[in-house]
């Protein structure tokens, strides 16, 4: 075969790659797989995929692939696809504008006027080096404890790692991150680490953890083990430098609904700052369609109950029948072109959080970003990680940790001399 033919097979493949980032199929599901990947990885590593193609072409122009009439197809097809790579680029690189845009809208006007300078985030420049290292999470001066049980059975799926500065505490704020995985696979290991580790270093204690999985355990083993794992923090942290009155939940997807409930049931925690996240099991507003694909697999592996026999275990699993107008602050982030997660899904439970909450509900809905968009290190990544630090130091501000708090107080009362 001609290079030439070589060349276009591999054009029509590069761009079948950016044609499904830009426009992912939503049916028929047994495809979702597969296309999901292929857009997720086009589109948080666009820049590489267009670096790729460069050299790819130059190599076949080198090798003669355009003495053909299949080769300039190849290199018409390649273009297109280089301005597809660009568009999503560029979007990716408007995520801080948006996240302005939603702050000015869920904390109102001036929210970012009166930053406590103790928590103030740095305004070094955007962090290129880690979009080039897209899976080197590391930073200086953060540690990481791994494998502490939360329940005291000794089981893996009972542990936890904290990321801590060596320096950090006492009475640091804590984030809990819940990873992913439709509830019957992930790990703490795999998702949240870009936020953690830049959270972390800022003065955080992150607490990742493991929870029981399905088909082996049954619904509602996670909810359960994520409360678990809240009640091991309060009672042990300070031991590692964290306020047990200041924790904020976090997670992904399965880790963004186990997110929101266990926050919206727990009353106590902070803040919750759920990504892509599955709110309502019952698809009361028909954002899944008839054919609900991810609530006959609850069925058949989570709940092993169908929905017409266990409707009440449904509703109580979903965050939307939780809300009360004592719901924490929030911070809800969801992409318009997920496939997995329902965007119209996270519309409705913005909605009628704000509806009855009286605490901030921030919503930021990021053009041209799926599911799973934040796993590794890139450019929407990294806008979206200065963007919830950026929230929470607002969170800090009007709402400090103990320990901060009483500082203030004592500072202030040797000021008026008492």
């Amino acid at each position: 075969m001609a290079s030439s033919d070589w060349y276009l097979i591999l054009s029509v493949i590069g761009a079948g790659f950016t044609l499904v980032a830009l426009r992912p199929p939503r049916r028929p599901q047994f495809l979702m797989g597969i296309t999901f990947f292929a857009a997720w990885l086009t589109t948080e590593l666009a820049a590489w995929f267009l670096v790729f193609q460069v050299l790819i072409t130059l190599g076949f122009v080198a090798a003669g692939a355009l003495a053909e009439w299949t080769g300039w197809l190849g290199l018409a097809i390649t273009l297109a696809s280089w301005v597809g790579l660009g568009y999503i680029v560029h979007s990716a690189r408007r995520t801080a504008q948006v996240f302005a845009a939603a702050f000015d809208e869920g904390l109102g006007p001036g929210w970012g006027d009166a930053f406590d300078p103790t928590w103030a985030p740095s305004t070094q420049r955007f962090e290129w080096r880690r979009v080039v290292l897209p899976f080197s999470f590391r930073r200086a001066g953060v540690e990481r404890r791994r494998g502490l049980d939360y329940v005291g059975d000794g089981a893996k799926r009972h542990r936890l790692d904290i990321y801590k500065r060596a320096d950090a505490g006492p009475g640091a704020p804590v984030l809990l991150q819940i990873h992913g995985g439709a509830w019957v696979v992930g790990a703490k290991e795999q998702q949240g680490l870009p936020l953690m580790y830049h959270l972390a270093a800022r003065g955080w204690i992150c607490v990742a953890i493991n929870y029981r999985l399905s088909p082996k355990a049954t619904w509602p083993a996670q909810l359960l083990d994520c409360q678990a794992a809240l009640t091991w923090v309060r009672a042990n942290i300070a031991q590692h430098g964290g306020d047990p009155n200041y924790v904020v939940v976090t997670g992904g997807s399965a880790g963004g609904h186990l997110t929101a409930l266990t926050a919206l049931t727990d009353g106590h925690v902070r803040a919750m700052v759920p990504f892509y996240g599955i709110y309502d099991w019952t698809n009361r507003f028909n954002q899944r369609g008839r054919n609900d694909g991810m609530r006959k697999m609850l069925a058949r592996l989570v709940i092993k109950q169908p929905f017409d026999a266990a409707r009440d275990v449904y509703e109580d699993a979903s965050p939307m029948n939780h809300i009360t107008d004592s719901a924490p602050p929030a911070l809800v982030i969801h992409g318009t072109l997920d496939t997995l997660a329902p965007v119209a899904e996270a519309r409705e439970f913005v909605r009628m959080l704000r509806a009855v909450s009286h605490k901030p509900v921030v919503y930021a809905e990021l053009p041209g970003a799926h599911h799973a968009f934040e796993v590794f290190q890139s450019i929407r990544t990294m806008h979206t990680v200065a963007a919830v630090d950026l929230f929470l130091t607002w969170l800090l501000t009007h709402d400090p940790p103990r320990a901060v708090a009483e500082l203030a107080a004592d500072q202030s009362s040797e000021r008026l001399g008492r």
